[in-house]
């Protein structure tokens, strides 16, 4: 495609409406409309001159107002979605419950809605693809317009062809004796009211506020910005946000946080004397806790150590984790945000005859990690064939087991006495005891249990924050900068018979320009302007107003 050649002889790229040099229409459209089109100064614009190629075809779908606008709507309504159950984080259970979770208190919705993958929305790679879309489409659409814009607005000429003074919006024309007298009033009075005054000859153009006309494409920066923080989440490093439980006692491996193990010394719990009710009232404690804390140690591997390895653990410091009280270290910080009390930690039993009572012996299990078999000595054992943290029933059979917390344990042992070398199947739960081939000699008689609090902490890092928040500046700048300046010009030019010609042009806020050019008419003994687009009565009085300032002023 070739450059359009202007009848002034400036040559100007494929697509231009206006000569970049004098302003005269380059198009049967421009030279039939009434008021020349001024968004980007008639510029060629990439995604409305070239749709051939498919490298067009893609630019021209990402630059289409309709299509940002489009995605901006889905995006608003996938993480309205996202609002109607809570999101996973909210969730005050382990990775294995929150299906069930879902499932047992919202129904079939919460179930499909977690099946869907809606319950972690904004991690999802859909969701995160949709932002990806909006700002590639932000990206295009900026670069598509704004700098054409800014190639317009830098390279402005003062002097215009009459054709591009007259099909302004605002426009005048008169008679004037002293021309550059004329020019030099204008001049001073613009440069007055904080315009920036340009002069070619017997031609003027007085600008003021045109950064504002970059107040959308810096919206537009902020935007990205904040954008590229989103996706940044997803990148190793930048965001953690993951939960642990810790049983007291126990010392575990940190999760997001990688060489990094934490103790469990003692949970305390303080709380207010009042009356407990609802789930606190199930846990034995008060509705609303005083203070809750966590006494732990944080430990951190060696640099050569194997990932997991929990020797030669270098401790890093002592800290009672409370609520809003958070342990921080190296960009993470450690929150307490639940706990657990009593959870069942270990269970003891005797083996006894059921006729005679008599004890064989003790055993000890350990809920979190129970022993295969125990040696009672004499030619006795237990072994422990099935082991169900929390047994759900019969399945073909086979103990089920809801999850992997000891809430209700349940166990099938073979026990081994000199008396029964073939072994005796027993099946024991809480409240329940079966003897599956048949009648026993022997069975484990439960003696008592110990139990332990449990300590939730959520592991939170987010590097992307000040991402985030400087693209909420820069955008809320783009909005003031948009709102509250404009882009005034005015054009005065005396052509060679002595005729003045006025031009003035705002891309908002006419009233604002009207009111700068009552006052150079006034100062200057300006011909009365016209606004070209208003056919009302208030055209005409500003007019009337116009040849009542100039009365008696011989400048014209």
């Amino acid at each position: 495609m070739e450059n359009i050649i202007c009848a002034c002889g400036h040559s100007n790229p494929f697509g231009t409406k206006l000569c970049e040099k004098c302003g005269r229409p380059l198009t049967e459209e421009e030279k039939h409309n009434k008021v020349v089109d001024m968004r980007y100064d008639g510029t060629a614009i990439r995604s409305k001159t070239y749709n051939k190629s498919i490298v067009d075809k893609i630019w021209n779908f990402f630059s289409s107002v309709k299509v940002g606008i489009a995605l901006i709507i889905i995006t608003l309504i996938a993480a309205s979605i996202g609002t109607l159950l809570p999101q996973e984080f909210y969730v005050k259970a382990s990775d294995i419950e929150k299906g069930a979770y879902y499932e047992d208190v919202y129904g079939v919705v919460g179930k499909i809605y977690y099946t869907l993958g809606l319950s972690d929305l904004y991690s999802s790679w859909w969701f995160q693809i949709l932002v990806g879309m909006l700002a590639v489409s932000i990206i295009v659409a900026s670069l598509d317009r704004g700098i054409p814009l800014y190639k317009s607005l830098k390279n402005q000429r003062v002097k215009r062809h009459e054709s591009f003074m007259k099909r302004q919006r605002i426009v005048a024309e008169g008679q004037t004796a002293s021309p550059e007298e004329t020019l030099n009033k204008v001049e001073k009075k613009m440069t007055e009211m904080k315009y920036i005054v340009r002069r070619d000859g017997s031609a003027l153009l007085a600008e003021k506020g045109r950064f504002s006309r970059y107040g959308p494409y810096i919206n537009h920066v902020g935007l990205i910005i904040f954008l590229a923080g989103v996706m940044l989440r997803l990148v190793p490093g930048f965001y953690v946000d993951e939960s642990i439980w810790v049983r007291e006692g126990e010392t575990r491996a940190i999760t997001g946080m990688e060489g990094y193990f934490i103790e469990n010394h003692k949970f305390t719990l303080e709380t207010h004397d009042n009356t407990p009710q609802g789930e606190q009232l199930k846990q034995g404690v008060n509705v609303v806790a005083k203070n809750f804390q966590t006494d732990v140690t944080l430990y951190k591997q060696p640099e050569d150590a194997i990932a997991g390895d929990t020797d030669n653990l270098e401790k890093v410091k002592d800290y009672s984790v409370r609520v809003n009280h958070p342990l921080k270290e190296n960009g993470y910080a450690l929150y307490q945000m639940d706990y657990r009390l009593n959870e069942l930690k270990q269970m003891n039993f005797e083996l006894v005859n059921k006729t005679t009572e008599q004890s064989l012996g003790k055993v000890a299990i350990d809920l979190t990690n129970p022993k295969k078999e125990y040696d009672l000595g004499n030619g006795t054992s237990v072994k422990l064939l099935v082991y169900t943290p929390d047994f759900s029933g019969f399945e073909n059979g086979v103990p089920q087991t809801a999850t992997s917390v000891p809430n209700n344990p349940a166990f099938l042992f073979k026990m081994t006495t000199p008396d029964t070398p073939e072994g005796e199947t027993s099946f024991v739960a809480i409240k329940q005891t079966l003897e599956p081939l048949g009648e026993n000699q022997y069975k484990m008689k439960f003696e008592s249990v110990e139990t332990r609090n449990m300590s939730g902490f959520t592991i939170r890092k987010d590097r992307t924050i000040p991402i985030l928040f400087v693209g909420g500046i820069i955008f809320m700048i783009g909005v003031a900068i948009g709102s509250y300046w404009n882009h005034r010009r005015l054009w005065l030019q005396v052509e060679p018979d002595g005729r003045v010609l006025m031009a003035a042009h705002v891309n908002k806020n006419m009233f604002s320009m009207k009111k700068d050019l009552d006052a150079v008419t006034a100062f200057a003994g300006l011909p009365p302007y016209k606004d070209q687009l208003d056919t009302s009565e208030e055209a005409e009085a500003s007019t009337n107003r116009g040849n009542n300032k100039k009365e008696g002023d011989n400048t014209l």
